[in-house]
């Protein structure tokens, strides 16, 4: 089966086929810094990256640049609440995107490209498209003619004698200088103590939209394979992004238009007016971020994203299985004389997990493989742990648990080394599995096994308590 990806544009599965054989030039929209980062921004850029390591998997070559806005009415109006310039609103919101996102293992781009720092190449499209009658200048503005351009509209379905005033996407108090309501801005004259570029319309700064046409062309050409972001940026962003680069290029801008679903907060979307907006640096003071990486990737990418506190216990639950095998080599490795030099794969594993990530990037799917190698690991750690031997071959152990770290890579997800004191004794994933062995032993009506093991954690400092219903809570001695 060949990689298929769903085409916003035409709205169906295609075949993925790139402009250069082996090589992918792939373009995300990034954020625009006068905040910290919250859920949406994480789901959409573990989205990306898995989608970027995948390809990587399957051999392409991938050239992957993500842009910052660094000028905008947002940073400008922060600027002024904290009495600081637009320059260090947008350093400190870099700094902490880097911050956030690296934790979650989220690869850094080839490229970051910042608006400030491609104004003459704004400029040039700007003029090519005024030159050719898709864009006029008004009193220190200049406005894209949407009616122009033919094919208006081909990303988001949406019509032209459908669209409202505002197309620019921020606030136009100036909609009486427009042809047409739904044209939007490429330059915006600059207002009293704004930051401000020469230009041959006078002074003033770019629109939103340009400068992504910009910043794909000057680093990645005319036309390129892979554009994507969130779904909320199909209109007005992507969509005139289309109309300026395709009418100032006379070529297609991206082969494929890739979009992201939603994140969702118990049901409602996440906004700040709702009150439940949620940074990522807030989420990772209480959660590991191998678990948020977990949650988004076992939902699929295009579909929203419940995020719910029972979601992220179940996504909690799974990362300590997960990681609990991808630790077996370096605990039971040496123990069961593996080779430092084996490195064959399962590939019936490998392949029913490149058949769901064919279809479309089915991580869901993908997951779903890891764990049935995680499985195969736990029941041979449990016969390891009582009788000192394990069912299944050494090499062929070794080779199921090469196979789910090298999938594991894939998705971005990578095992955590538990650092346990002497004090400590033993670790959490060890006291749980040791909890649900002597669950085991007591449906089996064994309860010297049970006493047992119970004998065996108090001795290491842990105490049991049965709740009803069957839990069994502990905690450290001391």
């Amino acid at each position: 089966m060949s990689l298929k990806v769903y085409n916003t544009q035409t709205r169906q599965k295609e075949d993925f086929t790139s402009l250069e054989p082996g090589q992918v030039k792939m373009y995300c929209c990034g954020v625009t810094v006068y905040d910290y980062c919250h859920l949406g921004h994480a789901r959409s850029y573990i989205v990306w990256d898995m989608v970027r390591r995948y390809l990587e998997w399957q051999g392409y070559s991938v050239q992957y640049v993500q842009n910052f806005t660094d000028i905008d009415d947002k940073i400008l109006n922060r600027a002024k609440q904290e009495g600081v310039t637009m320059e260090e609103i947008s350093e400190k919101y870099i700094n902490a995107y880097f911050e956030d996102i690296r934790r979650l293992n989220v690869k850094d781009a080839d490229a970051y490209p910042r608006a400030t720092d491609n104004i003459l190449e704004i400029y040039q499209i700007i003029q090519q498209l005024e030159t050719s009658g898709f864009a006029y200048a008004v009193s220190g503005d200049v406005f894209y003619q949407v009616n122009q351009f033919k094919d208006y509209g081909k990303l988001s379905g949406r019509k032209l004698d459908e669209q409202q005033a505002g197309a620019s996407g921020r606030v136009d108090v100036e909609a009486e200088k427009k042809k047409n309501p739904a044209d939007f801005a490429l330059w915006k004259a600059a207002k009293p103590d704004e930051p401000f570029w020469q230009s041959p319309w006078g002074k003033g700064r770019p629109g939103w939209h340009i400068e992504c046409s910009a910043m794909v062309k000057r680093i990645l050409g005319n036309t390129i394979d892979i554009h994507c972001g969130g779904g909320d940026l199909i209109f007005p962003h992507h969509e005139n992004e289309i109309a300026q680069s395709e009418a100032a290029n006379c070529q297609p801008l991206s082969r494929y238009w890739m979009h992201n679903g939603m994140v969702r907060i118990s049901g409602e979307k996440m906004s700040k007016s709702l009150g439940n907006f949620t940074t990522i640096r807030e989420l990772l003071k209480t959660v590991n971020p191998m678990v948020i990486r977990l949650f988004v990737l076992q939902a699929h990418y295009r579909k929203p994203l419940d995020f719910t506190d029972e979601a992220m216990t179940s996504a909690e639950n799974s990362w300590v299985t997960l990681n609990e095998a991808l630790l077996f080599g370096s605990q039971y490795g040496e123990k069961l004389g593996w080779k430092p030099d084996y490195h064959q794969l399962d590939e019936a594993a490998v392949e029913r997990f490149n058949t769901a990530m064919d279809d479309d990037f089915n991580t869901p799917g993908g997951l779903a493989v890891l764990f049935e190698l995680a499985k195969e690991l736990r029941k041979e750690k449990n016969v390891l742990v009582h009788e000192g031997k394990t069912e299944t071959s050494s090499e062929k152990l070794q080779q199921i648990w090469q196979t789910l770290v090298q999938l594991a890579e894939v998705l971005g997800l990578e095992r955590q080394e538990e650092t346990v004191s002497k004090e400590e004794g033993i670790s959490e994933s060890e006291i749980e599995g040791l909890i649900q062995q002597r669950k085991a032993a007591r449906q089996a009506k064994n309860y010297a096994e049970s006493d047992r093991i119970r004998d065996e954690l108090k001795a290491a400092g842990i105490t049991l308590i049965d709740q009803p219903g069957g839990k069994t809570i502990w905690h450290r001695d001391g």
